[in-house]
């Protein structure tokens, strides 16, 4: 028996925590139950605070990330579910290349597999954690001192640990969904909610403005004498949400669900049952979000990694080529502006890209390729290539109409990598366009809220057809 990489997470098989998985089939209510539950744990994970911070008011490296990442700053939610993204795109790339040997039809690989991967998660969450308080997210280590520094790290690396199990449990079938799905559209629409009714009063300079959008329309507009200004205030008021945000991000929802819909419905027939027709449907959003997922944790990883060496060796001439971060004007928060990572970012409104076109030229090329380039390979590492496809209908004896059994590869080949690479190019293409407008909870959180809710409803129906009607589930 050859000697392979998977072979070295045996020894750690005993001491991961696992989920087990269900004896029976678990009924729909109770799935329901059981997501809604795993949510509550999420949302109150988010609002505790970590105990023996001394300053949370330093730059978050984060700054762009935290509603895609269901991450909430200075909770025990710090990290969110950056960990789980960060080993699973890693695992699976790995595993895609061929670095890894994967034999997904074996059950003992399939088991060696999920827990690499929960191990890297687990391994990430210690790193990450250490990170933010060595370098001072929290306050000096020094006056923190050894033992606060222990209890921080031990905090964040048990909040992820929670996020790991609570997202195995639902992906083991006890919920709806997987955890990483359900706490990311929650966080990205509890975001965009805040921000649109949020009655919290910010001093910008001429008085305190409400920060919701929607309750500051209604106080400028009751509150002052001038309307006219009152107006023009509320749809586009800087450093603030404001109407035309609001508006923008309505906008970018309906069109997210218009492309939704659009796809290629292929008629299939049964070869053992005659006169039984269906279709198989190819989506534009092929690969749904996982492009803007994975491009998410990528850049990430990218910025806070920037972050902490520069924080350490501001004049090293190869950190300040990675990223140079200074201090916005009136905060603490820095941004990238000079160096690879700054390429990364996307600009700050509309008016910043038309006056630096260069960095906004190469962010959107940036953002097209990558989105592109990470959902074709998704594409062929997680089962769904043409190749993959084609030997699962002919499995179940399925056949496309019109199509003899050895040309449906050749067929499946012209549409699925031209389907996952424009799907690709146009979720990065939305998300662009999203962030340049200033959408409420960034352009990929509302991506990616869309998609998860979609895929959320569909799930829903196929519960409903597989349990029965609404009427026999409610009574």
């Amino acid at each position: 028996m050859t000697f392979r990489f998977l072979h070295l997470v045996r020894p750690f098989m005993a001491i991961l925590p696992e989920v087990s998985a269900p004896d029976r089939k678990v009924p729909f209510k109770n799935k329901v139950l059981w997501t809604a539950l795993t949510l509550f744990v999420f949302l109150v994970c988010s609002q505790i605070p970590l105990y023996g911070i001394m300053s949370s008011d330093s730059s978050d490296p984060l700054y762009w990330m935290r509603a895609i990442l269901a991450s909430n700053r200075g909770t025990l939610m710090e990290l969110g579910i950056s960990p789980i993204v960060t080993s699973g795109m890693v695992m699976q790339l790995l595993a895609g290349a061929g670095i890894i040997n994967v034999d997904q039809n074996l059950k003992e690989d399939r088991a060696l597999f999920s827990g690499a991967q929960k191990l890297f998660g687990l391994i990430i969450t210690l790193g990450q954690a250490t990170i933010y308080v060595l370098t001072g997210m929290y306050g000096d280590p020094k006056d923190l001192g050894a033992g606060v520094c222990f209890l921080l790290v031990l905090q964040l690396f048990t909040a992820g640990l929670i996020i790991i199990l609570l997202d195995e449990l639902l992906q083991k079938g006890y919920g709806l969904g997987s955890g990483i799905s359900l706490f990311v559209a929650t966080n990205i629409c509890e975001t965009i909610v805040w921000k649109a009714f949020s009655p919290r009063t910010i001093d910008v300079g001429r008085g305190p403005e409400f920060e919701g959008a929607i309750i500051a329309t209604f106080s400028m507009l009751f509150g002052r004498n001038d309307k006219i200004r009152a107006i023009r205030d509320a749809l586009y008021r800087p450093y603030l949400p404001n109407v035309m945000n609001l508006i923008v991000t309505i906008a970018i929802f309906g069109a997210v669900i218009f492309l939704q819909g659009f796809r290629i419905d292929i008629p299939i027939k049964n070869t053992r049952i005659r006169g039984i027709r269906a279709t198989y449907p190819i989506k534009l959003f092929y690969t749904s979000n996982m492009p803007i997922m994975l491009q998410s944790a990528l850049t990430s990883n990218v910025f806070l990694i920037s972050q902490m060496l520069y924080t350490r060796f501001p004049n090293n001439i190869l950190i300040r080529l990675l990223g140079v971060w200074e201090a916005s004007a009136g905060s603490n928060q820095v941004f990238a502006t000079g160096g690879l990572v700054y390429f990364m970012s996307p600009p700050q409104g509309f008016v910043d890209a038309l006056i630096h076109p260069i960095h906004f030229v190469i962010y959107v090329a940036f953002m097209l390729g990558t989105c592109a380039m990470f959902s074709r390979t998704w594409v062929d590492i997680s089962g769904s290539s043409p190749k993959d496809v084609s030997k699962q209908l002919k499995d179940q004896q399925i056949v496309l109409v019109g199509h003899r059994e050895d040309s449906t590869f050749r067929y499946l080949k012209k549409l699925i990598p031209l389907a996952a690479t424009v799907g690709g190019i146009l979720i990065g293409a939305v998300t662009v366009v999203a962030d340049l407008f200033g959408a409420l909870g960034s352009g990929t959180g509302i991506l990616m809220a869309v998609t998860i809710i979609y895929q959320y409803f569909e799930i829903f129906v196929k519960e409903q057809q597989e349990a029965g009607s609404l009427e026999s589930l409610l009574f």
